[in-house]
């Protein structure tokens, strides 16, 4: 139960919720936290903040407060690599990443919570790249009050659709790479593929353990793919001939090696030409010579992935093609932009 008194005569109570100050440009946060005692030099200030009235609350047995509902929330929704806010702020609790890895999202089961109405949840897009301590989600009971079967109702929804938040942790790879093509194999030009595939490895934890070049040669490449594999690679990349000109036979190359499950093409741009296979457990990734053009490819959406122990097929390739468009920008900001999600 809510009753109100006018704030001039609210000298002596206990704030019973945050308020929040915005200047605009210049900052948002929390002017007076909950619990605040009220003071005669804070009355102006109130009023300068649009207060003229504070809440007196009466709770009763049915009824929750923002903050205890916010923690209840956010304890139901956070899974395994994501850790809570120390404590509500303005009424709402932030989740975060507790380790580097790839944010899953269940979606559906987030749609049906936020179906509720009184409760909502926000997080960063699915299968986006996190850092620890980075933001992932927040969550808070919209009014100041509801009823405590809400709650309940929300935090049921997400128990029965555990984890619905969560950070998978990337396996650390030992990478193979195979770079294909007669103009790099004969030094007719200088190969940029290796340190491209270099740096974007290091970059997640995994290191790579041999460098092959070989030409186009269906057999070559394939005796690449598995001398690599023999030397303790357990990620196979090759890079280049890839697309439909008759000299391009990696992906020949791949299957002689005795890849299976291997798919071709994605709905992804840069990245159509892309695959994914594997050689018993080992994934092995086609890589198009667009990677070596552009900045972030379809390569930099599944490579995460796999190494989060997901398997990487037809069906998942083309739900990409929805945000699998590339702006190009100028500045790529990338995962900080629609690509990918």
């Amino acid at each position: 139960m809510k009753e109100t008194i006018p704030v001039d005569k609210a000298v002596g109570m206990v704030l019973p919720h945050d308020i929040t100050e915005i200047v605009k440009d210049k900052f948002k946060g929390r002017a007076f936290k909950k619990g605040h005692i009220i003071r005669e030099e804070d009355i102006e200030h109130l009023k300068r903040l649009g207060k003229e009235h504070i809440y007196v609350l009466q709770l009763g047995p049915e009824e929750i407060h923002e903050n205890e509902a916010a923690q209840i929330l956010a304890s139901s929704l956070a899974g395994p690599g994501a850790m809570l806010s120390a404590e509500p702020v303005e009424g709402k609790i932030a989740i975060h990443a507790s380790r580097d890895g790839i944010l899953k999202v269940n979606e559906e089961a987030l749609y049906q919570f936020n179906l509720l109405g009184e409760v909502m949840c926000s997080t960063l897009q699915t299968n986006t790249p996190v850092t620890r301590g980075e933001t992932i989600a927040a969550t808070r009971l919209i009014p100041l009050l509801s009823q405590r079967s809400i709650v309940q109702q929300a935090a049921a929804i997400a128990s029965q659709n555990s984890p619905i938040v969560e950070v998978k942790e990337l396996r650390k790879a030992r990478a193979g790479l195979i770079i294909t093509g007669n103009e790099v194999f004969s030094g007719r030009i200088e190969d940029k593929f290796e340190k491209v595939l270099r740096e974007k490895l290091t970059a997640i934890g995994s290191k790579v353990v041999s460098v092959t070049f070989a030409p186009d040669d269906i057999q070559k490449i394939a005796t690449a793919i598995t001398d690599a594999i023999a030397s303790g690679a357990d990620l196979i990349i090759t890079s280049g001939g890839m697309s439909v000109d008759p000299d391009d036979v990696t992906r020949m190359g791949i299957a002689e090696a005795g890849a299976t499950d291997c798919f071709y093409g994605t709905p992804v741009l840069p990245g159509a030409m892309f695959l994914s296979g594997h050689i018993g457990n080992i994934p092995v990734l086609g890589l198009p010579a667009c990677g070596m053009f552009h900045n972030i490819t379809v390569f930099d959406l599944i490579l995460p992935r796999i190494l989060a122990g997901e398997s990487i097929g037809r069906e998942e390739f083309a739900r990409m093609g929805h945000g699998g468009l590339c702006r190009n920008c100028k500045r790529c900001q990338y995962p900080v932009c629609n690509f990918g999600k």
